[in-house]
This record gives C-alpha cells, sequence and structure tokens, in this order.
C-alpha cells in the first residue's frame, strides 16, 4: 500500500533527508534519514531516506580507506576526490527532490 504525502512534504522530507550529510561527520547525521524512514509512509519518501543512509555508509567506508590510504602518502588524492564527491552528490540529489518530488533518484 502507497501513502501520498502531498508534494510540499515529499520535497522536504527528502531534501532534508539527503542534506543531512552536511549536518556534521558524526553518526548523529544519519540519525535523520532513519527517523524519515521510520516515521514516513510515503515509499518516494522512503526510498529517498534509504538513499541518504547508504550515501552516508559508503562514505564513512571510503573516508575509512582513504584514511588508512593517506598514511602511507598514497591516498591524498583519493581524499580529494571524497571530498568532492561527499558535496557534489547530496547537493545533485537535494536538486533532484526538489524538482522532480514524484520520481525516485536512479543513480
Amino acid at each position: 500500500m502507497q501513502s501520498m504525502e502531498d508534494p510540499g512534504t515529499r520535497k522536504i522530507l527528502s531534501a532534508v533527508s539527503h542534506g543531512s550529510i552536511f549536518f556534521n561527520a558524526l553518526i548523529l547525521s544519519v540519525g535523520v534519514p532513519i527517523a524519515i524512514l521510520l516515521i514516513s509512509q510515503d515509499a518516494v519518501i522512503k526510498d529517498s531516506a534509504k538513499e541518504a543512509i547508504n550515501f552516508h555508509l559508503n562514505m564513512w567506508f571510503w573516508w575509512t580507506v582513504a584514511g588508512i590510504l593517506a598514511w602511507v602518502l598514497i591516498g591524498l588524492p583519493l581524499l580529494v576526490i571524497l571530498a568532492v564527491v561527499n558535496f557534489i552528490m547530496p547537493l545533485w540529489a537535494i536538486f533532484h527532490s526538489l524538482t522532480k518530488p514524484n520520481k525516485l533518484i536512479c543513480i
């Protein structure tokens, strides 16, 4: 059963899910999309929250790998690439959530 939220609520909750990566780099930031996933009944909002959680986990993994590699001085370019990805991808997801609230983001 799919519940339909109004477009404004869908836009805001999806954008907040994806934008939570900018709140801080701690575990607290992943709590926002987890809370939205648990509270919302709308399928599109739930999918946006799941994608945001997945992005958090992936970025934590790759920052750990890059940090370990940076200790041996071969991971510095990877750190720069991760910083760009960590900034650009959530912005793209927020823009997509606000302009096309009824479509799922397929990356």
